[in-house]
C-alpha cells in the first residue's frame, strides 16, 4: 500500500482529481489492479464486498480516468475498516493517494477503524493515529492430504445461515449478517460447518483465488474443530493448487496447524487500529475472513 495519514506528500497533487464514491462496475477495475499487485484477491471478492457499504469505496478519477483507491468500510457505529489503498503506477508519487485517502476517511465518523500494513508503512500509519495490535502472517502452499475425513464437518447449507452468522459475530468485532451470507453462498465458494453434538464448533470458507485458492476465514472453537476444518477445506481445492491463509500472529495454534500442513510464511502484515476494537473472540480466530475487509 502507498502511505497515508498527515504526513506531507512527497510531491504536491497535480491536475484536479475528483473522489467520490465508487459503483460495484468501478471496484471490477481496483480488484485488477490488487490483483496485479500480487495480493492474489478471490476472483468473486468484489461482488461480496461491495454490497456490505457501497457508499465507502472510493476512486479519485483525473481527466476522466481512474487513477486511485481506497475503502473505508462501517461496520457498526462503534467499527470500520480500511483497506484497497491504490495508486495507478502511472500516477504515483503526486500526492493522489493521500488526497483519496483524506477525502474518503471521514466516512469512518468517529469510529474505531482498523487496517492491515505492510511492515514498511508502519511509521506512517502511526503519525496518522494508528496503532499497531499484531502481526498477521500469510501462509502458502500444497497443503498434505489429510487420511480420514471427520463427519463432524458437513457443507453450510441455507439452513446454518442464521446461526453462523450468529458465530461469525463472537469472532468479528461487528455484526456482518449480510455478508457473511453472501460470503457462504457465493459462486465457487465452498463453505463447512464443523457439528459437536449438534451445535456449531466452527466454519470456513475455501475461495479460488487469482493463484490458488484462499481459506479465510477459519473460525472454531477448537484446535481440534479448526484441523477438521481445514483438511475438508482443502480437500476441496485443486490438488495441483496452492492454498493460502491470513493467520494473526498471537493465534500459536493456528500457526502450528498451518505448517504442521505443508504451508510455509509467504509474507505479513501488521494490524492497526485508531482506537479500541469492539470485543470478539479472537481466540477462535484461525484465519482471517480477508486483509481487505477485516
Amino acid at each position: 500500500m502507498p502511505p497515508i495519514g498527515n504526513a506531507p506528500d512527497p510531491q504536491p497533487v497535480t491536475g484536479e482529481l475528483a473522489v467520490g464514491a465508487a459503483s460495484l462496475d468501478d471496484w471490477h477495475q481496483v480488484a485488477q489492479w490488487a490483483a496485479d499487485e500480487e495480493w492474489n484477491p478471490g476472483r468473486g471478492d468484489t461482488a461480496c464486498f461491495h454490497p456490505t457499504d457501497p457508499d465507502g469505496f472510493f476512486t479519485g478519477r483525473r481527466a476522466g480516468r481512474t487513477v486511485s483507491a481506497v475503502s473505508v468500510v462501517n461496520y457498526s457505529d462503534a467499527y470500520a475498516f480500511l483497506g484497497y489503498y491504490l495508486v495507478h503506477p502511472e500516477h504515483r508519487g503526486q500526492g493522489l493517494g493521500l488526497a483519496t485517502w483524506r477525502a474518503a476517511f471521514p466516512h469512518a465518523g468517529v469510529r474505531t477503524v482498523g487496517l492491515d500494513a505492510v511492515p514498511a508503512q508502519q511509521d506512517t500509519y502511526r503519525r496518522a493515529g494508528f496503532a499497531p495490535a499484531y502481526e498477521t502472517i500469510r501462509y502458502g502452499g500444497r497443503p498434505l492430504r489429510p487420511g480420514t475425513a471427520t463427519p463432524d464437518v458437513v457443507p453450510v447449507t441455507r439452513a446454518h445461515l442464521d446461526v453462523l452468522a450468529d458465530y461469525d459475530r463472537r469472532c468479528f468485532p461487528a455484526d456482518r449478517r449480510a455478508f457473511v451470507t453472501r460470503w457462504l453462498t457465493a459462486p465457487g465458494h465452498t463453505a463447512r460447518v464443523c457439528l459437536r453434538d449438534g451445535a456449531i464448533a466452527g466454519y470456513g470458507v475455501l475461495r479460488p483465488a487469482r493463484t490458488g485458492h484462499r481459506i479465510g476465514p477459519l473460525f472454531a472453537d477448537t484446535t481440534a474443530a479448526a484441523e477438521a476444518l481445514f483438511d475438508a477445506l482443502a480437500a476441496a481445492a485443486d490438488p495441483a493448487d496452492d492454498v493460502f491463509l491470513d493467520v494473526p500472529g498471537p493465534r500459536h495454534a493456528a500457526h502450528t496447524l498451518v505448517t504442521s500442513r505443508g504451508l510455509t510464511p509467504r509474507s505479513h502484515t501488521v494490524r492497526m487500529y485508531t482506537g479500541p476494537v469492539p470485543p470478539a473472540e479472537q481466540e477462535r480466530t484461525f484465519a482471517v475472513t480477508s486483509l481487505e475487509l477485516g
